[in-house]
């Protein structure tokens, strides 16, 4: 990666919230490789996590710089705490899964939308200067709980610019599909069903967007460069078609189909028809720009989409092929051995 095309870090204090997730690990490694912040915080909930990432971070010459604050961002006060003297804020924690969201709906809402909040609230009392928070594809016309969760911190984050007006904190939002072998993702979940010899497959015709989670980190980190205040950034990412991926992972498998599992969908959006008016195109990503700043002129970079845009993992014009996935989970399998 080519730091000089991201915000510089050096001399910054940083923290990455839910930082022992797949994410927060990737991130993590990676402005240790390419800047020398003065400190980065790793936030979040599980000790284990934490000991289990100091011991690889601490490894390398970096390693001292890292802090472990153990802390959900439900806790208002802890969160005060800890953003004390921090520069920018990477917000990755969430609860993501979709059926634990579905069945506990109450848990979705505390860390997704009161944690969203808590966020916007002390780092403008703190005096952050700058948050960029994770969202996802779930997040357009949402039909599950964790999509409507996500949708709710967008709107929050995009609107925690006006509490600070032209100055002070800024907040802007990343938006990409699903990250190729992360936590409780479907490789993962292909690659141990394999030796079954069946495969369960939801929709034959089902496809999603797919990003690997260095291309994820690299997007955050620009879009730290670029932002200006609610914007929300949106990678040019290619899609796949889930039976490209069982048979590429197992082609001498046989294949069951099951259905589609309550709040999922058979392809993905990354921006819809209604998002169409606000949303400029540049050479590898798009920015939706805020409602609020398009009243005040256009001062967005690129060229607007058509009005009736849709950017949708079925009708995208950059397709993963079967041997394009099997390289991709060959870097997998070595990055993770």
């Amino acid at each position: 990666m080519n730091s000089e095309l991201f915000e510089d870090l050096n001399d910054k204090t940083v923290l990455i919230t839910g930082g022992t997730g797949s994410f927060g690990k990737e991130c993590a490694k990676t402005i240790l490789n390419c800047f020398r912040p003065r400190k980065l915080v790793i936030f979040s909930r599980d000790e284990l996590k934490q000991y289990e990432m100091s011991q690889i971070l601490n490894t390398e010459s970096c390693g001292s710089k890292v802090s472990y604050y153990i802390g959900d961002v439900r806790d208002k006060e802890r969160l005060h705490r800890a953003f004390n003297g921090i520069d920018i804020v990477i917000h990755a924690a969430a609860m993501k899964q979709v059926p634990a969201a579905e069945y506990n709906p109450f848990e979705a809402v505390k860390t997704n939308i009161i944690g969203a909040q808590n966020i916007i609230n002390v780092a403008i009392d703190q005096e952050v200067k700058k948050v960029v928070a994770l969202s996802t594809d779930k997040a357009v016309n949402p039909i599950n709980l964790y999509g409507a969760t996500k949708l709710c911190s967008d709107k929050l984050f995009a609107a925690g610019n006006s509490y600070v007006g032209h100055a002070g904190t800024r907040f802007t939002i990343v938006r990409y599909g699903n990250v190729m072998g992360s936590r409780g993702s479907v490789i993962p979940l292909f690659i141990s069903k394999r030796e079954c010899g069946v495969l369960p497959i939801t929709n034959t015709e089902m496809t999603r967007f797919w990003i690997t989670i260095r291309d994820a980190v690299s997007f955050v980190l620009k879009s730290l460069n670029l932002m200006q205040g609610g914007e929300i950034f949106v990678p040019k990412i290619p899609s796949m078609r889930i039976m490209d991926l069982a048979q590429a992972i197992a082609p001498d498998c046989e294949f069951e189909t099951i259905g589609i599992r309550p709040g999922e969908k058979l392809h993905e959006t990354l921006i819809s028809e209604d998002d169409a008016p606000n949303t400029f195109e540049l050479d590898d990503y798009f920015i939706i720009a805020p409602y609020l700043r398009m009243r005040r002129g256009n001062d967005i970079p690129g060229k607007p989409v058509a009005a009736d845009f849709v950017y949708s993992s079925d009708a995208n014009n950059h397709w993963l092929s079967r041997d394009d996935i099997l390289k991709e989970i060959e870097k997998l399998a070595k990055s993770n051995p």
